[in-house]
């Protein structure tokens, strides 16, 4: 067996190939170009594994190396420096580093999204982008009026106003293409059967049951719900030291869904009495951060099941019957 390396740049790529000893088998510093990587894999033989860091442009590769029948190990980009420290660090050093922790099976690996939910993901998260540029320029429309205290743009001398329109133009060319995205989404997303259940679960829209049916990819790969709230950064870190402890929010695992469960737990307390009930008898013992954070992994949990189990959610919460009610 041959274990290859491979640091991964956007014009080019190192790699480094060790056998099951560690010696070094073969190297090379070639072009991302289809053919330069068949004719490096076809002087190895057919039994070969690779394994590259997790960076934004990983797609390609492993699309390449599956047609050629070549198995992708996709390394987990922290862990790897948290495993392979170096104080000399290049191309070369770093695809032997890959191929030497490859070998011995010390590879962290990352999750490797399926064909069909990548290209929808990210057509999600630009979407996402896309809503922080018109929160930002909404934002600077009001910041704009208010520094003048005015209630419309009508009432602002030439040179304000001018600039007012122009920022009303670019909210309404973003509003168009959030929605024009989303649309796109629709057809794909929509009669998918998860989909419909994450529908029925307190707080969750559409757009937010997209985003962790696309993001979670395969539930079960999360082998137990716990794995699942510290991957939604739902499971605070602490740091112990001299007889203190100390608990601070994770960093560790998808930004995408601890949005998405936060945004959920906000309205699910709006209009969930039970849940809102809940939520301020801990409020009561935690701070409002905290608070919001543990219904946000009650929803986590209702969500976990539903997939896992492929069943309807019960429409209880800690064992009170929920009633959809506006809170005013």
């Amino acid at each position: 067996m041959f274990y290859t390396g491979i640091d991964l740049h956007k014009h080019s790529s190192y790699l480094t190939t060790v056998d099951s000893s560690g010696n070094i088998i073969k190297q090379a510093d070639i072009k991302n170009v289809y053919h330069n990587f068949v004719q490096y894999f076809s002087d190895l033989g057919n039994d070969n594994i690779t394994t590259v860091e997790s960076t934004m442009t990983w797609y390609w590769l492993n699309d390449l190396l599956t047609s050629l029948n070549i198995p992708l190990v996709l390394a987990h980009a922290k862990y790897v420096k948290a495993i392979a420290y170096a104080k000399v660090k290049t191309d070369k050093v770093d695809s032997h580093t890959l191929a030497q922790l490859l070998r011995m099976d010390y590879i962290p690996s990352a999750h490797k999204i399926s064909n069909h939910n990548r290209t929808l993901r990210d057509a999600l998260r630009a979407r996402i982008k896309i809503v922080q540029r018109h929160t930002s320029v909404t934002n600077s429309m009001q910041l704009l009026l208010a520094k003048y205290n005015l209630s419309s743009p009508y009432q602002l001398e030439e040179i304000p106003r001018y600039q007012y329109e122009q920022l009303s133009e670019v909210e309404s060319l973003l509003k168009e293409q959030m929605l024009d995205l989303e649309k796109q989404l629709y057809p794909f997303l929509i009669p998918n059967e998860d989909i419909q259940r994450l529908l029925w679960i307190p707080g969750i829209g559409k757009m937010n049951a997209f985003t962790i049916l696309l993001e979670v990819d395969d539930i079960n790969r999360f082998e137990d719900v716990k794995n699942f709230f510290s991957y939604c950064r739902l499971t605070p870190s602490a740091r112990n030291s001299a007889g203190k402890s100390k608990q601070r929010s994770s960093k560790d695992g998808n930004k995408y869904l601890k949005v998405v469960f936060s945004d959920a737990a906000v309205h699910a307390c709006h209009y969930y009495p039970p849940i809102r009930k809940y939520h301020n008898s801990k409020l009561r013992k935690k701070n409002k951060s905290v608070a919001k954070t543990i219904i946000a992994k009650e929803i986590a949990r209702i969500v976990y099941y539903v997939l896992k189990n492929k069943s309807d959610f019960n429409n209880t919460f800690k064992g009170h019957q929920l009633e959809l009610k506006s809170f005013q």
